[in-house]
């Protein structure tokens, strides 16, 4: 794939940090310090308890058009593009969200494994031969042919009640009961190419910007995937100088004559450092995925980068709505900005920054070549100034309060607000060690309607009575905007 290496939820957690990291003149020596801390992070694991997982909140409905029932996990087919070797490192990433007896899917490898196969782990098959394919890509590699077939190969086991084949990568974690949601919306009886491009521009012009990116994931329709595997051996030959199997697969749809119905959720992260900024004003659409989380800064601070997805997860299992859904409000009395990253972080600005400002993600991370841009999106950078940047209070703990209602704690850690600001907005700042967030479940129909961004609002009085803030999320009244001075 492109940008892709071939070969109790109350626990107490640190807020994350959104420094941009200084490379030196060799980033691939840095790359390789991240992956070897990354090796030794996983000791830790075993420390975390799992998330409680709990079924989705709402029975299958009956479709009065169709006489068939909505869409449900059970109608997906998962095909898991990996290897033997890769999969004893990367294992513990799909091991986070798939559901044994209830997922369906398999991973599909270049060889038997060496090793005995993990209860835990999706059910795996070997893949055909692919020695007689062409591929001809000089910076590429062979197994791009390989898993270009794993849509035809889960196709032509002919399971039944499939209404999607959903590909991914092995250090792929989907968030599956939002990717239901997303395939909830799309008749799958007609021919859909659903996912993502990448988020660094360089990415798209050498690769393009019109195919599913398979790290991010992507979802073919059974219509549409039995009419790819008609063409698909042949159309990896026509294509045998694509580099990747995301991409031959996108020149197959040209053939086709299917183009890519884009949904932002699914996320490739062709992204290098730290994605706070872009996981902190993550865009108005349900998070579906998150791929290359081996090349980046764990989620949180202190923690491993699995066990930052397995954090995530936490809020996710109580939410799945709401998971990383942007709110932001004033205080116009301390002349404060809010921006709240749902199950994530709250950042506070001690002073009025736009809405706008608000809603485009600081850049803490670089492009996939290690370039400070461009990206599909807009970005804003890290002032140089400290107290110019916001104070963070990172997801510490979630609860039920009412049917239907959550209750989230962010804090944080009193060593970032040692910054030489005199301000009064800041001294007022500086006492706050925590915002407490109430909101309602937000109903996975939501998204089949014109979404737009909740608005929140301030409940608790000054800081100097209390060093907890207490913000509600609501959806917006009639006229309501955000309007700062």
């Amino acid at each position: 794939m492109p940008g892709s290496s071939k070969n109790s939820i109350q626990h107490s957690f640190k807020p994350l940090s959104f420094k941009i990291p200084i490379f030196g003149r060799n980033p691939i020596k840095s790359l390789s310090a991240i992956s070897i801390l990354a090796v030794f992070s996983l000791c830790f694991i075993s420390s975390f308890p799992a998330a409680k997982w709990r079924p989705l909140p709402h029975a299958p409905r009956i479709n009065s058009a169709s006489g068939e029932s909505d869409t449900n996990i059970s109608h997906i087919l998962f095909g898991i593009s990996g290897s033997a070797e890769t999969w004893r490192r990367r294992r513990h990433y799909s091991e986070l969200w798939w559901r044994p007896n209830a997922t369906r899917g398999f991973v599909w490898l270049d060889e038997a494994p060496r090793e005995n196969w993990p209860e835990t782990s999706p059910p795996y098959r070997i893949s055909a031969d692919t020695s007689r394919f062409k591929y001809t890509c000089w910076y590429g590699s062979r197994s791009a042919v390989r898993i270009a077939r794993v849509v035809k190969e889960s196709f032509e086991l002919g399971l039944g009640g499939v209404r999607w084949f959903v590909m991914g990568d092995d250090d792929t974690v989907f968030f599956t009961r939002n990717l239901v949601s997303v395939l909830r919306k799309y008749d799958h009886r007609q021919m859909y190419y659903i996912g993502g491009v990448s988020e660094s521009v360089e990415q798209d012009v050498v690769h393009s910007y019109t195919m599913g990116y398979g790290g991010g994931g992507f979802a073919i329709s059974r219509p549409l995937a039995a009419a790819l595997v008609r063409i698909l051996d042949q159309c990896i030959d026509r294509y045998a100088a694509f580099y990747g199997s995301d991409q031959k697969i996108g020149g197959c749809m040209s053939e086709i004559g299917v183009p890519l119905t884009k949904e932002v959720g699914f996320h490739q992260m062709d992204i290098r450092g730290n994605p706070f900024g872009l996981l902190s004003a993550h865009p108005l659409a349900p998070l579906v995925s998150l791929h290359h989380l081996d090349y980046l800064q764990p989620l949180f601070r202190e923690t491993s980068r699995v066990a930052s997805i397995h954090k995530i997860m936490g809020p996710y299992e109580f939410d799945p709505s709401r998971i990383l859904q942007h709110s932001f409000c004033y205080d116009l009395v301390r002349n404060w900005s809010i921006s709240i990253s749902w199950g994530y972080n709250v950042q506070l600005y001690p002073f009025i920054l736009s809405a706008k400002d608000l809603n485009t993600p600081l850049q803490t991370f670089l492009t996939w070549s290690w370039s400070r841009g461009p990206f599909t999106f807009n970005t804003r950078l890290i002032s140089l100034n400290p107290c110019e940047r916001p104070l963070e209070f990172g997801f510490d703990g979630i609860e039920e309060i009412d049917a239907g209602f959550t209750s989230t704690t962010y804090t944080s850690a009193q060593s970032q607000f040692r910054r030489k600001c005199d301000e009064e907005n800041y001294k007022a700042a500086y006492l706050l060690k925590a915002f407490n967030v109430t909101a309602g479940l937000l109903h996975p129909q939501y998204w089949n309607k014109a979404p737009s961004r909740e608005c929140c609002q301030i409940m608790s009085g000054s800081p100097r009575q209390n060093d907890v803030v207490r913000v509600r999320i609501r959806g917006c009244n009639q006229w309501e905007s955000v309007s700062p001075p």
